[in-house]
């Protein structure tokens, strides 16, 4: 049995873990080659989980123990109020899996995510807005996802030079803006994700990602409902109804009518939302979607080059 404990997130007294329970798979390390066969083994893997639950799962903080049980697809979800305040920046976190008598059965450990106070906080997409995915087309994905690793994949040009003068504007520090990257990609793809990013330099920050899938499901990978998605972006704006958010995303698939949801549920929250134009059917219904969001205030960019968003970005003010 292994526990896989994700970047939480939260501030001061709030926190949020989240993670799976799974039946141990024979750990082997990830390698990074040019060859089809083998990105596709690997990607395969991925898939091959079996989730366990039921499963009694315990996190201590602060000298206080915390439990929960692990869902039917060996999710499970950790929310606290903290008796201490925690200062900000990334924090290690324990969870252990227990079985009769509190038999010890697994452990794990994550990074709970605080961030710095900061103007902006940014939510971003990940597949056609950061990572080339073709999303749209099934078949495309599919092949672009077996054939190449974390290493072989591509971001769109100049995005990680936008993103890190976001993660760096207006601060008077070394410490980054924070970042949130709320995915339609499952949580079979974490660790790919993480190397992906950590590879390419694209700033750090606490993903959340959608519900595992197993082998026979790959071919639903990147597919959700739009609720999922929104509600996954509603419980980080509830942490921090302080803040100003910048949203970013594409018109692959459902993120401008997402946006546009949040934009509508939160007013006065969202400071401007991005859309890269990947799809070209979809151009006159984004500028239309767009255009309601600018009419309740928000700030918007409809990109296909990411020098553009760069631009808008400066005349803005957010870098």
């Amino acid at each position: 049995m292994e526990i896989k404990v994700y970047h939480g997130y939260g501030h001061e007294n709030d926190l949020i873990v989240f993670g799976h329970v799974l039946e141990a798979s024979k750990s082997q390390q990830q390698t990074f080659t040019n060859s089809v066969l083998k990105n596709m083994v690997q990607l395969v893997k991925l898939f091959v989980v079996k989730p366990v639950g039921g499963i009694k799962v315990r996190l201590q903080w602060n000298n206080t123990w915390y439990e929960t049980t692990t869902a039917k697809d060996g999710f499970f979800r950790f929310e606290w109020q903290s008796e201490t305040s925690t200062p900000a920046g990334w924090h290690t976190v324990s969870v252990e899996a227990t079985g009769t008598g509190n038999s010890l059965l697994a452990t794990g450990e994550g990074k709970i995510f605080i961030p710095h106070i900061a103007q902006h906080v940014f939510i971003s997409d990940i597949d056609d807005t950061i990572l080339v995915s073709h999303s749209a087309t099934v078949i495309k994905r599919l092949r672009v996802l077996l054939s190449k690793n974390p290493h072989t994949r591509k971001p769109f040009e100049d995005v990680v030079a936008h993103y890190n003068l976001l993660a760096k504007a207006n601060r008077q520090d070394a410490v980054p803006n924070p970042f949130f990257y709320v995915s339609s990609s499952e949580w079979n793809l974490y660790d790919y994700l993480n190397e992906f990013f950590a590879f390419n330099g694209l700033p750090k920050g606490a993903f959340l990602l959608n519900a595992i899938k197993k082998l026979h499901e790959l071919v639903k990978t990147g597919k959700t409902k739009h609720e999922g998605k929104f509600m996954r972006i509603a419980r980080i704006i509830k942490t921090f109804p302080n803040q100003q958010f910048v949203l970013l995303g594409d018109n692959s698939q459902k993120d401008p009518s997402i946006y546009a949801a949040v934009t509508e549920g939160f007013p006065g929250n969202v400071y401007a939302v991005y859309i890269r134009n990947v799809h070209k059917e979809k151009v006159q219904e984004t500028q239309e979607i767009l255009a309601g969001m600018e009419q309740r205030g928000v700030k918007t960019c409809f990109y296909t080059g990411s020098p553009e968003a760069i631009e808008h970005s400066r005349m803005i003010g957010l870098i």
